[in-house]
């Protein structure tokens, strides 16, 4: 996703939402996977969000082939550059099954 328009369309018309201590997951059914990564200045400079967009975006190429198609946001929080790669990938796991969105 690149416009807000996109990123307001998934916002406002999730089908699914779910919310963990390190990330909040948006979910609306569609045809094809778009995928949106976001980080406020909540979580810190510069490097730390993009470091957290990176786990996120890590975790989701992961698990790809797990997921049903759809249009994806994940927003980070502060909380999710002080836990590990692990603890962050069961979180997310959790995250997907509640949400419903694996295959």
């Amino acid at each position: 996703m690149k416009t807000g328009k996109e990123f307001n369309g998934v916002y406002h018309h999730s089908s699914k939402t779910w919310h963990t201590p390190y990330f909040v997951l948006f979910y609306k059914n569609t045809d094809n996977y778009k995928v949106g990564f976001v980080a406020s200045k909540k979580i810190g400079n510069a490097v730390h969000r993009n470091r957290a967009k990176r786990l996120l975006r890590a975790h989701f190429i992961e698990n790809i082939d797990l997921l049903s198609r759809g249009s994806y946001v994940l927003v980070a929080k502060p909380a999710l550059l002080d836990k590990s790669f692990l603890e962050i990938r069961k979180t997310y796991l959790h995250a997907l099954k509640k949400c419903s969105v694996l295959t």
